[in-house]
Parts: structure tokens; C-alpha cells; sequence
């Protein structure tokens, strides 16, 4: 790839008199984790490519309190809900696209109560919308032709907002084999890290959920687990490398398949 990628911020956008049609909500994980910020850089490149009008909120962007909220701490959560609430009404924010169903889910469903109000979307939505509309063509589609692509449901993405098509579709533009594994969609298994899980120590059992989560994935005999989630995408690796399977078995989220495709 050979330009930079442009990531505007909001301040410098309203400074220069312009307003975006989307904000892209980074996330934490997004933000830090060197894995994720790959696919941050991704749905960037997509963004880029398609000419979408964007901004990102940079150090003015705080945690949604997904984490705080599932781990039972309401009162942290409602201080950074209304801390960002009061930035993204400065900002006079109306669409908000992010890469994390966490981030999705509370910015959709849980802030309206407080007063924030938005449409929100996942980079999945935004992505096939881009295709559907001829603004993003997967013309290098063959990059995976005879590979094998198994999907993971991320909690917060499937079973709780009903998004199950648009990462399908987006993986069917490849021209790989979609093969789903016994536990999928509506009957989806968590990766384990939901609930604020990620970030404790595992209490006592016979086994990880991410390693149930894995043994269902290798029964599909898949060339690349595709993930919508930087938890779920941080969990399946952790899994497929238990199995001493990183080698032959990739972990990529749906949006750098498709930049990957795209040639970007």
C-alpha cells in the first residue's frame, strides 16, 4: 500500500469548517492492542479507498464502559457513557460506525437512556453497504479462492443486535468456501471474553470457553477463522494456537479479508 492513511480527527474537521458524515469509534482494543490496531488500519484503508467522509475522535475518545457496566460497576459506566455523550453531542454526532460489537452495543442500546442518541452501525454493516453500493469492488476475490473460511458470531454483534448477514455476504464475495460450524448464528457460541471476562483470571472449571469455542471451529477443518470483534479475534488465536494449529490456521477479522481482497 503505498499512500498513508488518512485519519482525520473531528477537532481538526470542525476547525476547518467541515462536518463527516461518519465517526468511526475506535475502541480501546482498536486503540492499544497491537493486534486490533491492524484491523482498526483495515477498516481505515476502506474507508480511505471508498472516499468516505470520516473522523475519529482521537484523545478525546474514552471507553464506552462496556467493561465496567458487565462487571457490575453502573456508576463507573454512567460517567464515561455521559462524559462521552457530552463529546459527541459537541460534535453534533449523528452515524457512528465501529469495529467492536461491544462499543456497538452499549453506544446503541445503552446510551440512549442516558441521552445519547445516534445511529449506530458495525464495520460489517458499513463495509457491505459499500459493495452493495458498487463504492468498494473485491475484484482481488480470488486471493482466497479454494481457501476455506469458517465465520465466528460475536455475542454482541449476533445474538444480541441480529446481525448475522452482513459479515456472510462480505465473506461470499471471495471466493472462498463458507463452511459453518455446528454452533453458529442464532445457536452461536461465546469466545469467552464477553462480560467483562477478557480481563479476570479464569475461574475454576474443565475447560476454557475459548477452547470449546476452537474445538467447534477445527471440526470445520478451516484455513481462516473470521472474526467481527477484536475480543472474539484475541480469544480464537489464543485457541488455535493451544492446538499448536497457528501455522496452518489463520485468525483475521472480516474487514482485513476484505482489504486484503480489495488489494489495499
Amino acid at each position: 500500500m503505498s499512500e498513508a492513511l488518512r485519519v482525520p480527527t473531528m477537532a481538526e474537521m470542525m476547525a476547518s469548517g467541515e462536518t463527516p458524515d461518519i465517526l468511526f469509534w475506535v475502541g480501546c482494543a482498536g486503540s492499544f492492542d497491537d493486534r486490533a490496531k491492524k484491523i482498526t488500519k483495515a477498516v481505515v484503508k476502506i474507508l480511505n479507498k471508498c472516499e468516505v467522509k470520516f473522523a475519529v475522535l482521537g484523545t478525546e475518545e474514552s471507553c464506552t464502559g462496556d467493561p465496567a457496566k458487565r462487571a457490575g460497576n453502573e456508576f463507573l459506566f454512567q460517567m464515561q457513557a455521559m462524559m462521552n455523550i457530552q463529546v459527541l453531542d459537541g460534535y453534533e454526532v449523528k452515524k457512528i460506525v465501529t469495529a467492536c460489537p461491544h462499543c456497538f452495543n452499549t453506544l446503541k442500546n445503552e446510551y440512549p437512556e442516558l441521552g445519547g442518541n445516534y445511529e449506530v452501525i458495525h464495520h460489517t454493516q458499513l463495509i457491505q453497504s459499500l459493495i452493495d453500493e458498487g463504492k468498494l469492488v473485491v475484484a482481488g476475490g480470488d486471493t482466497f479462492k479454494g481457501k476455506k473460511i469458517t465465520f465466528h458470531d460475536p455475542c454482541y454483534l449476533g445474538r444480541a443486535n441480529d446481525v448475522y448477514e452482513a459479515p456472510r455476504q462480505m465473506l461470499q464475495k471471495l471466493d472462498a468456501e463458507l463452511a459453518e460450524m455446528k454452533r453458529c448464528r442464532t445457536k452461536g457460541l461465546c469466545c469467552g471474553a464477553g462480560g467483562a471476562q477478557m480481563f479476570k483470571e479464569a475461574e475454576k472449571g474443565n475447560k476454557e470457553v475459548n477452547i470449546e469455542r476452537t474445538e467447534d471451529a477445527l471440526e470445520v477443518k478451516p484455513d481462516i477463522i473470521a472474526t467481527g470483534c477484536p475480543f472474539c479475534n484475541t480469544m480464537m488465536t489464543d485457541g488455535v494456537k493451544n492446538f499448536n494449529k497457528e501455522d496452518d490456521i489463520k485468525v483475521m477479522d472480516v474487514a482485513e479479508l476484505i482489504a486484503t481482497a480489495a488489494d489495499l
